[in-house]
């Protein structure tokens, strides 16, 4: 009976995010303090094997759902303030991350030379500068000609990416009002016809405090969540915490709240949109759930972005799938402590649909097998390298 039949996976969708490519672990001889990716080797072996013959009776998608190159952790540029933003400053910063992640790019070139793999890039908040076309054009231009057409890289101008019916994807950071950019009106020409990037305050916020405070504690992006963080730093590491909180707290006032203040708004006015916007991190499963489980049109939602790899199936069967990163983490919470690099992705296998007997009923989305997995790698040697 058909119905009894095991269905045959006919396509299968990979989604990574938040990898934060930056240029290498040194750059003009010193040291890059920004850069947060230590698994080159890993993620070639992972694409290598995902678009290996093992894979091709079936098409495979590999989707980057955002932050892959990191354009806000590229030190050492010789760019200062407002140039920093510019469209040659941004072309500069993409080079010097590609050139120091290039067995990256050629396992990627590799993948889609299959004829049945697809890449799909969606550009997410560290990689907003991609909205310039001539950043796009040169990432395009590393691929063979021949194989481009298999390459998309999207511009967010939609508000979600459907890959198959019923998985919906989104990089995550139109969450928080901090990140949002519009890839059409971020972008203003001077005079002379040179393009700036309007980056989200944000991005700023990134580039202007969390930047200056990485060279001394590497880790004060990457511990979660942040309430115990703050927490832990005041009790052991007292002073250079409270230099961070009161630099937090001197960025938000002036470039927020003063703002904001400057344009005749009320003070209830004011205090209300302030409250939307320091709003960071936010518990993701609260602001997806009502989307999952209301629309009988989306069976799967998978973002990335918080950096907190999280699998939720709800009641209804609705999956909810934070992809999480391939940086370093280091979690607080009970139930949660880890640290280090956990290179979790989502997978999604796409499978035959299934022809009920008769007198029987399918689930539309039965031909659905979704999962948050982690990439061990794969070595032969009997050591690793270590990172301090």
């Amino acid at each position: 009976m058909k119905f009894l039949q095991e269905n045959k996976i006919k396509k299968t969708i990979l989604v990574i995010s938040d990898l934060h490519l930056s240029a290498g672990m040194m750059v003009n001889k010193r040291k890059n303090f920004l850069e947060d990716f230590h698994y080159d080797k890993e993620l070639i072996e992972f694409i290598e094997y995902h678009g290996s013959m093992h894979y091709q009776e079936r098409e495979v998608e590999l989707i980057i759902n955002g932050d892959f190159f990191d354009l806000l952790a590229v030190p050492f540029v010789p760019y200062f303030d407002d140039e920093y933003w510019s469209e040659d400053a941004s072309l500069d910063k993409l080079k010097m991350i590609i050139d120091a992640h290039l067995g990256v790019i050629e396992a990627l070139k590799n993948f889609l030379t299959f004829p049945n793999n697809r890449l799909v890039y969606i550009i997410g908040n560290h990689d907003a500068e991609l909205i310039f076309e001539s950043l796009r054009q040169y990432i395009i231009e590393l691929f063979p000609e021949e194989d481009r057409y298999k390459f998309k890289i999207l511009l967010n101008t939609e508000d979600v990416y459907i890959p198959e019916e019923g998985v919906v994807l989104k990089h995550g950071h139109e969450y928080e009002l901090a990140h949002h950019f519009d890839p059409v009106t971020s972008i203003a020409t001077d005079v002379e016809g040179k393009k700036y990037f309007i980056p989200p305050w944000g991005s700023y916020y990134v580039t202007r405090v969390i930047n200056k405070f990485k060279e001394g504690r590497d880790y004060i992006n990457a511990v979660r969540p942040i309430n115990k963080f703050m927490i832990n730093g005041i009790i052991y590491d007292s002073l250079y915490t409270l230099r961070f909180a009161f630099a937090n707290f001197w960025y938000f006032m002036m470039v927020r709240f003063m703002m904001i203040f400057k344009q005749n708004k009320g003070i209830l006015e004011v205090l209300n949109h302030v409250k939307t916007e320091i709003v960071l991190f936010q518990n993701y499963e609260v602001l997806t759930e009502e989307y999952v489980t209301t629309n009988e049109n989306v069976h799967a939602l998978i973002v990335g972005h918080t950096h907190d790899p999280i699998f939720r199936e709800y009641d209804d069967g609705s999956i909810f799938i934070n992809t999480g990163t391939w940086t370093k983490m280091y979690n607080l919470d009970f139930g949660k402590n880890f640290y280090g690099a956990r290179l979790t992705f989502a997978r999604v296998d796409v499978k035959e649909k299934i022809i009920p007997a008769e007198g029987k009923t399918v689930d539309k989305f039965d031909h659905l097998d979704i999962s948050l997995n982690e990439w061990r790698g794969k070595s032969d040697l009997p050591f690793k390298e270590f990172r301090f």
